[in-house]
């Protein structure tokens, strides 16, 4: 059960927007610069493993068991290698948050994301600036022979990619995925450096991509598949299931700098 809800929450942190009506008008949405209100409180020894965040609802945000750091790379689509600088609680300190959207529409992910930001900055006295480093990463290319992507049905849609963990597999289906949507997740929830897309693939599309785990992955938080597992490794999966390789190289990247940070008192 702890198995399910982490991988479940890790992979929806990584798109998920289920739920959003793309009917909607846009003189109906609310801009959604910021949280309304929000409260944030630091996790007790006794909090239950595993984090996560959803909308519970319509306008209610949570986000569990998070460190600042973790909460950096949810709100900025980075590897949590790719954030340096700041003092050592940032890695080691969780919190809790409670928010509440503004309007009377559902934010979407990236709609949820900006106000994160706003939070952060408001409530952590975030301070930061973007430096190009190198790094071990992996490139997403487009494997010999070609895609095996299925144009999205309704590439209107906001992008959905949720997982649920098996014994012994991950599946992710996605919707109205682009690869960059694909490549946040990885980097963000999923491998263990950064990531880039360089597939030059530029629609939107839905697939099941269903592997095996192993220890380098979600951070070690999820136990690794056992040897029989009958689900391909997560490198064999990308190419056979979509086409695609996801290569071991050394690249450019943009990183986080945390120039400044404080501890927000419990409220």
């Amino acid at each position: 059960m702890l198995q399910r809800m982490i991988v479940a929450c890790l992979l929806i942190m990584a798109v998920g927007a289920a739920g959003q009506s793309p009917a909607t008008p846009a003189a109906a949405r609310s801009k959604f610069d910021a949280y309304e209100v929000a409260t944030v409180r630091p996790v007790g020894a006794d909090q239950p493993a595993g984090r996560m965040f959803k909308m519970e609802g319509e306008h209610r945000w949570v986000a569990t068991n998070f460190t600042l750091k973790n909460l950096l790379a949810l709100a900025y689509d980075l590897n949590p290698r790719t954030i340096s600088g700041g003092p050592g609680w940032i890695e080691s300190e969780h919190f809790n948050i409670e928010a509440i959207a503004p309007g009377d529409v559902r934010p979407t992910r990236l709609e949820q994301m900006r106000m994160l930001r706003a939070l952060l900055v408001e409530r952590f006295g975030l301070k930061f600036h973007r430096q190009e480093k190198e790094f071990s990463i992996y490139e997403l290319t487009v494997a010999k022979g070609g895609p095996k992507l299925k144009p999205a049905a309704n590439p209107d849609d906001p992008p959905e990619i949720i997982g649920v963990v098996y014994p012994g597999k991950i599946e992710v289906p996605a919707k109205s995925v682009t690869m960059d949507d694909f490549v946040a997740m990885l980097q963000r929830a999923t491998l263990d450096r950064p990531t880039v897309n360089k597939t030059g693939l530029t629609g939107k599309y839905d697939f099941n991509l269903v592997w095996a785990q192993d220890e380098t992955q979600y951070g070690g938080e999820v136990p690794k598949a056992p040897e029989d597992a009958s689900s391909p490794p997560l490198f064999a999966a990308v190419q056979e299931q979509l086409g695609l390789k996801l290569e071991a190289t050394r690249g450019m990247v943009s990183a986080m700098v945390v120039d400044a940070v404080v501890k927000p008192e419990a409220s």
